[in-house]
């Protein structure tokens, strides 16, 4: 008996809404579901993720899923809870893009398995490139009326006025590419299931619709929603004053994810666990219940961070985040200082005032740089001595014992930045230049 992947995805929060007789073809057999995801960047971002983990959770189900890449699609847009057009993308981008998006894809799904129900990587472009605009008209637009188009919400809201632009006659057939994606998908690869985010569920199902039009009303084919993700005060997920989350490093550091997973609310950390982690129910029950015993020790946000920056990144990455948070909450060497990258140093010390000192300064004493006006770390000289001599200032995480010791190029960590700690909690970063 393969594992209910609908029961799975309603203790987790995950289901939103689903088509009539879904659950039943599900248990009866392995089912090639799809989800479509957007091309226009290289990297997927956390938003993305509720979708990526549902394919994660059928896959484990038993259940065979692909991941379906717009590239046709993406250089279109698509008028679902957007009140703008997108960009169009070239061919090269288009490319790009799709081999880093499979690349965070394959942490969580399996590619490379030998079973039936190995996930697969499909692009839209390779069978929409060659189809001219009137073999469409004539194969996909003869099946669906206007009318059933302009009833679908997204496109009545773009059409009453609540998007500035209108809806352009290019977005507008976007719910039919993207349901020909469901035909041709089903004719190709047997795909009988399409998951998306609520937002899709017009589009999936005129997808559904034009399979049962196209092929016979005996054709079943289904659809299933993940719920749009919020957070506990109805703001957006997964954005911050910086901008999006994202799952590749170089757009967000390790430390800077795993420091957005940290600083949930309590009630998100409760919603968040189950939905973005593959923890069993019996061990989420465990951490909600230790956790509300003693929130201050913030059980469930720790373990959420931990699940899905490894998941995301490496075992390694969340030491390294880990060792990065200890440097400005907890006791920390200079090694640990030294094996920060730069981005992760500037991500830890974003918050703490920030200097700047010309290169053909150093040489002299610490109290003479420390007390400058344009280095403003101590008020005065005569405070600095006393904090010096009750040892309580640190350069680069080294006790400073000697006020007049002279700074150097050689305390400079990445060749151009001194951490200068006053007290227990109070840093400064400067950046020699």
């Amino acid at each position: 008996m393969r594992k209910n992947f609908v029961e799975e995805l309603k203790w987790r929060g995950m289901l939103a809404q689903m088509m009539p007789g879904t659950e039943d073809l599900l248990q009866k057999e392995m089912v090639t579901a799809y989800l479509g995801t957007d091309p226009t960047a290289d990297s997927l971002h956390i938003g993305h993720l509720c979708g990526i983990m549902m394919l994660r959770h059928l896959q484990r189900c038993g259940h065979k899923p692909i991941i379906l890449v717009g590239g046709a699609t993406g250089m279109i847009g698509d008028p679902s809870g957007k009140s703008q057009e997108r960009n169009l993308l070239n061919d090269a981008t288009l490319r790009h893009n799709q081999e880093c998006i499979k690349a965070q894809v394959a942490k969580f799904l399996d590619f490379d398995s030998n079973e039936a129900n190995a996930a697969e990587m499909v692009n839209n472009y390779d069978w929409m490139k060659d189809f001219t605009f009137l073999d469409f008209a004539r194969e996909v637009g003869k099946h669906i009326t206007v009318n059933y188009m302009m009833a679908k919400e997204s496109v009545q809201q773009r059409l009453n006025g609540t998007a500035r632009d209108g809806l352009s006659f290019t977005e507008f057939t976007y719910q039919l590419l993207q349901g020909y994606d469901f035909l041709y998908l089903y004719q190709h690869k047997g795909v009988k299931l399409q998951l998306g985010g609520n937002d899709q569920w017009g589009n999936m199902t005129t997808g559904t619709e034009l399979i049962r039009r196209t092929l016979g009303n005996e054709v079943e084919t289904y659809a299933l929603t993940c719920p749009l993700i919020t957070k506990a005060d109805g703001k957006k997920f997964g954005k911050t004053e910086s901008g999006n989350v994202w799952l590749d490093r170089h757009r967000t550091t390790p430390y800077a994810f795993y420091q957005f997973w940290l600083n949930v609310s309590d009630d998100d950390a409760e919603r968040y666990i189950k939905i973005f982690t593959s923890l069993d129910k019996e061990t989420i029950d465990g951490l909600v219940e230790e956790h509300r015993q003693d929130p201050g020790r913030r059980v469930l946000q720790r373990k959420l961070a931990e699940e899905v920056t490894v998941m995301v990144h490496s075992k390694e990455d969340l030491e390294m985040a880990q060792e990065a948070s200890n440097i400005l909450f907890g006791k920390s060497t200079k090694e640990s200082l030294l094996k920060l990258d730069e981005q992760t140093l500037l991500d830890v010390f974003e918050g703490v005032p920030h200097f700047t000192l010309d290169r053909s300064e150093l040489g002299q004493p610490a109290i003479e740089l420390f007390t400058r006006d344009d280095v403003k770390v101590f008020p005065s000289k005569g405070e600095m001595r006393k904090m010096v001599q009750g040892g309580g200032v640190s350069l680069n995480k080294e006790k400073l014992d000697d006020q007049n010791r002279p700074v150097t190029a050689g305390d400079l960590i990445d060749d151009k930045y001194l951490l200068v700690q006053r007290g227990k909690k109070n840093y400064f970063l400067i950046t020699v230049k």
